[in-house]
């Protein structure tokens, strides 16, 4: 296999892995989330704190984030772009997230989303992820991107 083949084989893995961990995202499901960090993720989160250094700290983030989000979860990724070599590869997007509160009304807002990935064992896993949102530092309010 060439070259571009082998990086383009990379890319669609990669894309499919993308698209199952936010697919386990709409689901709440921890285990299928986690499936897709290695071990040594680390972290920098929008909200909680500063990093989260290891897959157990970053997944009672997830864990508690989850149960903010009551009803249905709103995890959409939008505007990925890959770049890869044959054994690492980032990607950015915008990630538009949030919940259904048990009013039924949608509660929901944009970030963006890096994340970093090394072929372990065969799988692309996230070694290192950074959502973060831009914010006003006149009001230190966040601004909600829209695409």
């Amino acid at each position: 296999m060439d070259t571009r083949s082998t990086l383009a084989l990379s890319e669609t893995e990669i894309r499919k892995e993308l698209e199952d961990w936010a697919d386990a995202v709409r689901a709440k499901d921890v285990d299928r989330i986690f499936a897709h960090y290695a071990p040594e993720i680390v972290a920098f989160d929008a909200i909680a704190q500063l990093q989260f250094k290891g897959s157990e700290a970053y997944r009672r983030h997830w864990e508690r984030c989850l149960t903010m989000c009551t009803g249905a979860m709103i995890f959409e990724v939008h505007e990925l772009e890959i770049t890869t070599d044959a054994g690492l590869a980032f990607a950015h997007a915008l990630n538009r997230c949030g919940g259904t509160g048990p009013d039924g009304k949608e509660m929901s807002g944009w970030m963006r989303m890096t994340s970093c990935l090394l072929k372990q064992h065969g799988k692309w896993r996230i070694v290192h992820e950074h959502f973060s949102a831009p914010f006003d530092p006149q009001s230190n309010t966040a601004l909600w991107l829209t695409p």
